[in-house]
């Protein structure tokens, strides 16, 4: 007990001999971290955009031409793995489609021979909505007795999926410099106030003083510095957030869970820092 409350008062004795060197690692821990917690937002944000955009995706098949009643290809298409639901678009229903598109009936005399060819329109399970399993999907399509084509999105998908491919490498190596800027920055903030308390260390250590004693109080505020950061990141975050409203897009927040890993992670990272600042006095 005593060796803990001798921990305690020496990591508030660095603070408060050291208040400027503390709030500067704060503030720029903080808005590192601030940083990084943006960007997840516009990451899990743009998610979701994307996903809302596959999920409209439709593939249309057209039956083969034919003078009797074409085939009923509605079960085996729906026994497809990843085809969420099938529709049938008559010839008439195509003609109505194709007004509304046009906004005018291109089909006007042709009331007795419609020449639009019968179709079904599958929509898809999140799942699958990636270019290989779509791709596969119409491949065994195109195999159905009956079935002359198959249309998708093709290129738009791929597209879409190399924009989520983009955003999730950006954000792996964003994250990684901002917690990298963040060790050596506060390694760097307690480095220095380990200098100013030399004389002192070094008399604890010729009287026997053990390297977690010593070194105790510098990781404990490495963690204290660090978690204050990351908590004051998202509790400004969520501050703004009820405060404002978006009228045009939703934000997608992590989870109270998820921020609170996330300060435990930053936590960790600051008492790594403390050590990394600490460990040249121990090695002396």
């Amino acid at each position: 007990m005593r060796t803990l409350i001798h921990i305690i008062k020496e990591l508030f004795r660095n603070l408060f001999r050291h208040p400027w060197t503390a709030f500067s690692s704060f503030m720029s821990l903080a808005l590192l971290y601030l940083l990084f917690d943006l960007f997840w937002i516009a990451a899990g944000t743009s998610e979701r955009f994307y996903t809302q955009l596959l999920s409209e995706l439709e593939m249309e098949v057209f039956i083969e031409p034919s003078d009797s009643t074409p085939l009923d290809l509605m079960p085996e298409l729906d026994a497809i793995a990843g085809v969420d639901s099938v529709v049938y678009i008559s010839p008439e229903t195509a003609r109505r489609r194709l007004a509304d598109l046009l906004g005018t009936d291109l089909l006007i005399g042709y009331d007795s021979a419609n020449p639009l060819p019968p179709s079904y329109l599958l929509t898809f399970q999140e799942s699958a909505l990636t270019t290989e399993t779509i791709s596969s999907i119409a491949e065994t399509v195109m195999r159905m007795d009956g079935v002359d084509q198959v249309f998708y999105g093709e290129r738009w998908l791929a597209k879409a999926e190399e924009t989520r491919g983009v955003i999730l490498s950006l954000g792996m190596i964003l994250g990684g410099l901002i917690l990298l800027a963040a060790l050596i920055g506060s390694a760097n903030n307690i480095r220095l106030m380990t200098q100013t308390r030399a004389v002192g260390f070094r008399q604890m250590q010729i009287l026997g003083a053990g390297r977690f004693f010593l070194a105790a109080p510098f990781l404990l505020e490495g963690l204290v510095i660090s978690s204050m950061a990351g908590a004051a990141g998202w509790s400004a975050i969520l501050y703004v957030y009820s405060r404002v409203t978006f009228t045009r897009f939703e934000l997608v927040l992590p989870t109270i869970q998820e921020m609170a890993v996330f300060v435990g992670l930053v936590s960790l990272v600051g008492i790594i820092s403390g050590y990394l600042g600490i460990r040249r006095m121990l090695k002396q």
